[in-house]
């Protein structure tokens, strides 16, 4: 059996991840989480000055998953968003990873997100690891910059790095623009969304789970960096409509053109809406499937219809 530690053990994805180890013969998961009191957890404050190398060395620590971090925020009102970001996201993931190596932990696997390969992809054009321009949103930066410092940290120390980049994830307790999606999917109103062609790359919760999974021991996950989805890609409309069959409720949706819709949100000042409802972000998966002989376990219809049933039996 394998010890696994989890930071953000208590969060959307880490809650998840260590829920199915425990299902497993094969590990027994260490949260790691702001207020650790049971045995069986590390204390781990991303903020401050935290300490781990020792507790990690004496939980004897195999593999460590890091998904805590300091989320993406909308309209963020940090004077300085960079600064908090990289504080969390860039400088404490990488003093894990060195404390972590020297407690002798064996693969440090990364979660960090596709946004690093930017904001927008054209149509039927999925983007793939390899980052051409250096992102711009201070979230993906704080991101991308921790990737390249852990990168040079495996050369170091040998300990292994594996680095997830997820689009977005979908699951039980989504919150923020996926959540309001939901609300609208339940209307009984016509919605003006009938006409979006875009493409986008999603993940559901389980998928997302079930590769980290797979990361956990894979030999040819080592040094590598993968880009990962439902391998499902949908426009806006699609997902809308598929939310409401999940729902049962047959919604009325117009086909009014984006760019009246487009130009309507950018007015009110909204622009960053628009890129999101409108614009296609696409992935190629590609280097996970072949590396890994991964294929993602749930459809996107699965992974769909899941959420809604979750959500409705809360």
């Amino acid at each position: 059996m394998n010890n696994i530690a989890v930071t953000g053990a208590s969060g959307f994805l880490g809650k998840a991840l260590v829920r199915t180890l425990k299902q497993s013969p094969r590990y027994i998961p260490i949260p790691m989480i702001r207020k650790g009191c049971a045995n069986d957890t590390i204390e781990i404050d991303l903020s401050t000055s935290f300490e781990v190398e020792k507790a990690l060395r004496e939980q004897q620590v195999e593999v460590l998953v890091h998904c805590a971090a300091r989320a993406h925020i909308l309209n963020d009102t940090a004077q300085s968003p960079i600064n908090e970001y990289r504080e969390v996201n860039t400088h404490a993931t990488i003093r894990l990873a060195q404390q972590a190596a020297a407690a002798g932990v064996k693969r440090f696997i990364f979660i960090s997100t596709a946004k690093v390969n930017g904001e927008r992809s054209e149509l039927g054009h999925p983007m793939t690891e390899f980052v051409v321009k250096s992102p711009i949103d201070p979230y993906a930066i704080s991101k991308y910059e921790a990737e390249i410092a852990l990168a040079r940290l495996a050369e170091e120390t040998g300990m292994e790095i594996v680095i997830i980049r997820p689009p977005l994830v979908y699951g039980s307790g989504v919150k923020a623009n996926f959540a309001a999606l939901m609300k609208l999917s339940q209307t009984a109103l016509p919605l003006p969304f009938g006409a979006i062609n875009n493409q986008r790359s999603l993940i559901s919760l389980e998928n997302l789970v079930d590769i980290i999974g797979c990361c956990l021991e894979h030999p040819s996950a080592a040094n590598q960096t993968f880009l990962v989805s439902d391998d499902d890609d949908v426009s806006t409309t699609e997902l809308i409509i598929e939310l409401a069959n999940a729902y049962e409720n047959r919604i009325k949706l117009l086909p009014i053109p984006t760019s009246i819709l487009g130009g309507l949100l950018k007015v009110l000042g909204k622009k960053n809406i628009a890129e999101r409802m409108f614009g296609s972000l696409q992935f190629d998966i590609s280097h996970a499937k072949q590396t890994l002989n991964w294929t993602p376990p749930y459809s996107f219809k699965q992974g769909i219809l899941k959420l809604v049933k979750d959500s409705e039996a809360q």
